[in-house]
């Protein structure tokens, strides 16, 4: 187990290095939903988006928050929604997949296809992710993400802005330059609710059949599609874009 993906863990985070990050990401946020109105924050409900989530509903700030329902999501996933609608009084906005497309995708290829071919789990993730997402994005003008540079391979110097030019509007990772234990130090310190599968050595959320736990030493992205090449394990939410700036600080 690497010492960064328990929430438990021993944390050197100075407090006043906390203050500044967590006002830094305030006042980044403030200014997405400000300048780039309508803004919408895409919260996988992993440990980075529940602190995006927290500084959202504490700042008062309109920027609409929705998540997307694969259909395949752990159990303890659905409890962290019921606790944030207790803890904050807050519905999040839910996407599906389309049910005709899956029923198809199903009934060609099999309920778990996704462990037969790369192709077949690009697939899976177009259809409940992907599509939905491409949905939720419509007539916006940014998307803000939890993603954090050290997360994985795929996501090495990502940007705090970028041009998606998939879904052709601004995308902000305000969280890029954060590490695995401040992202906890701020969790623990404002007693913001997160995933109880964290607790099980679960560093990365995703849908059940494509999580695992990680053991000692493994990469904290290791748990999600374990069986794949992990500089190719991403959904398709995420593609890279050359033509990236960086001006949030």
């Amino acid at each position: 187990m690497t010492p960064t993906s328990h929430p438990d863990q021993q944390d050197a985070t100075p407090a006043e290095a906390l203050r500044d990050k967590s006002a830094a990401l305030a006042e980044a946020l403030r200014r997405i939903a400000a300048e780039w109105r309508p803004a919408v924050f895409a919260s996988s409900l992993g440990a980075e988006d529940m602190v995006i989530t927290d500084v959202i509903v504490r700042e008062h700030l309109p920027i609409e928050i929705f998540s997307l329902d694969t259909g395949r999501l752990p159990a303890e996933t659905y409890d962290l929604m019921h606790e944030i609608q207790q803890r904050y009084g807050l519905k999040l906005k839910l996407y599906y997949p389309r049910n005709d497309v899956i029923e198809a995708y199903t009934r060609e290829n099999g309920i778990n296809a996704f462990y037969d071919s790369i192709e077949l789990r690009k697939a899976c993730c177009h259809i409940r992710k992907v599509e939905p997402l491409q949905r939720a994005l419509a007539n916006r003008k940014a998307w803000i993400t939890g993603m954090r540079a050290q997360q994985a391979a795929t996501r090495d110097r990502l940007p705090l802005q970028q041009y998606d030019e998939a879904n052709k509007l601004e995308k902000f990772n305000p969280l890029s330059d954060w590490t695995e234990q401040e992202v906890w130090a701020y969790i623990r310190s404002n007693d913001v609710p997160y995933n109880k599968l964290h607790d099980r050595f679960y560093p990365s959320i995703g849908c059940a059949p494509c999580t695992r736990a990680i053991s000692l030493g493994e990469d904290v992205r290791a748990g999600r599609w374990w069986w794949e090449d992990p500089t190719n394990k991403e959904c398709g939410l995420h593609v890279k874009n050359p033509n990236v700036v960086s001006i949030i600080r």
